[in-house]
């Protein structure tokens, strides 16, 4: 059982910046990845960007140098610094993490607007 909880989501100028977080709490085994997917109405939940416990990246080539993923094992927090924000990054963006045991779970997700 794991509840994660997202914050950092809003409405921004095309050329800004927002930094998302997700913090993961309950009955954790262990995390072994927690990542980034954003959903648009009408299209495929995508990945944004993942990150392992060991601090293993991986990012959509479409956000490849301006957003960055980064982590607190200590704290089972992922944070999502995006920077240059377009238009075509508006999506609901959804949080994500993996245990050991294979088991996954989703946070709510937080809305970003990006505006032109």
């Amino acid at each position: 059982q794991v509840q994660l909880v997202e914050s950092g989501g809003g409405l921004v100028q095309a050329g800004g910046s927002l930094r998302l977080s997700c913090a993961a709490s309950g009955s954790i085994v262990s995390i072994k990845y927690m990542g980034w997917y954003r959903q648009t109405p009408g299209k495929q939940r995508e990945l944004v960007a993942t990150i392992s416990r060991g601090g293993s990246t991986k990012y959509a080539d479409s956000v490849k140098g301006r957003f960055t993923i980064s982590g607190e094992n200590a704290k089972n927090t992922v944070y999502l610094q995006m920077n240059s924000l377009k238009p075509e990054d508006t999506a609901v963006y959804y949080c994500e993490a993996v245990n050991l045991r294979g088991e996954d779970y989703w946070g709510e997700g937080t809305l970003v607007t990006v505006s032109s």
